[in-house]
């Protein structure tokens, strides 16, 4: 699944013509850049959650065939976790959730193969990418996670700066969402109750990551990128 639905508010003025999600980069929407790592990984069905903009997403998206996209249009803003529990029903028993304004390079492994390899279902329910909060392209926050040898997390306390970020990429199980009654609400609430049961995992993203959200981060992005291509 792709999170979509956002009003991109710190993207503005851009956002207020363009939906964050249909921003280029490299020639391709950020959209398309996850689509498309979505399907190096092997994933067949992508389905796209929509509130902002809904109509040019999906236009956007019409003329895709593979992977196979389908919208989960919100007619009002379920935040990250709402949008997820909402489309439960078009999504398997254990699922990627990537953020449509994060862009990412891999190393040597694939991020999303990498994830799916450290997922026991038997132990887990979520397994996160983190990122280096010194090496994040477009970021410039107190990070959110500590992480001990086995990789296990610890959400950073008021006062503190954590030294890794989470990258907006995840492989999530259906049951993470058992006995969530609200309709909005944050991954946050996913991920703390399952910190709580000792059922939630990370691991730290071997390559580049970009953060999209701001107009300074997609400019960051950007210059990195071409910079790439100089270096060749």
């Amino acid at each position: 699944m792709i999170l979509a639905a956002g009003r991109g508010t710190r993207m503005r003025p851009i956002s207020d013509t363009i939906p964050k999600p249909l921003l280029e980069v490299e020639g391709r929407t950020l959209l398309d850049h996850a689509i498309e790592r979505l399907a190096l990984a092997g994933v067949e069905r992508v389905v796209v959650n929509a509130h902002y903009k809904a109509d040019t997403i999906a236009a956007h998206l019409a003329g895709r065939r593979q992977p196979q996209v389908e919208i989960s249009q919100e007619e009002e803003a379920l935040e990250t976790g709402g949008g997820v529990l909402r489309a439960l029903p078009s999504l398997g028993e254990t699922f990627f959730v990537v953020n449509a304004d994060v862009l990412w390079l891999d190393s040597k492994d694939y991020a999303l193969t990498r994830l799916a390899g450290a997922f026991d279902p038997a132990r887990m329910d979520a397994v996160l990418l983190m990122q280096k909060t010194v090496t994040a392209v477009g970021y410039d926050g107190r990070g959110d996670y500590f992480l001990d040898r086995l990789g296990n997390p610890r959400r950073r306390r008021e006062r503190e700066i954590a030294p890794y970020l989470f990258a907006g990429i995840q492989l999530l199980h259906r049951r993470a969402f058992d006995g969530i009654e609200e309709r909005k609400f944050s991954l946050n609430i996913v991920y703390d109750k399952l910190d709580q049961t000792g059922r939630l995992h990370a691991i730290v993203h071997d390559g580049e990551w970009f953060h999209v959200g701001t107009p300074e981060g997609l400019a960051a992005t950007r210059a990195r990128l071409a910079s790439h291509r100089t270096e060749r």
